[in-house]
């Protein structure tokens, strides 16, 4: 059986394990193990993190939207049950852009969850 040498082999996954690790400091961008170390890391911290922002915009909606219906009288709580109760549909990004953009839409809904509060 022939001799296998990887010299080839590992210099390419060295060069993309390094090319991954462009713009760490120090170590983490010239020394192959460091390099590798970081870069597994921070590949997990982007998968956690691609996961985590949708919650972070959902907390923000809901800050939007229960500043704005605050201002129109109701709590969120209470604004959010209405709209329920009255049968309407619109997930919270849109509620929080309606809140932001077109204040006399929201006044609109926020009537409508006033009118079917129990």
């Amino acid at each position: 059986m022939a001799r296998v040498k990887r010299g080839v082999s590992v210099k390419r996954r060295h060069k993309k394990i390094l090319k991954l690790a462009k713009g760490y400091f120090g170590a983490k961008s010239k020394l192959y193990r460091s390099a590798n170390e970081q870069v597994m890391k921070s590949l997990s911290y982007a998968y956690a993190h691609r996961k985590k922002k949708k919650g972070d915009f959902r907390r923000l909606w809901i800050q939007r939207i229960n500043a704005a219906a605050r201002i129109n009288g109701l709590s969120y709580s209470r604004f959010m049950g209405g709209l329920r109760n009255a049968g309407v549909v619109v997930n919270r990004k849109i509620l929080a852009d309606l809140a932001v953009r077109d204040s006399n839409g929201f006044a609109q809904l926020v009537t409508v969850a006033k009118d079917n509060l129990k």
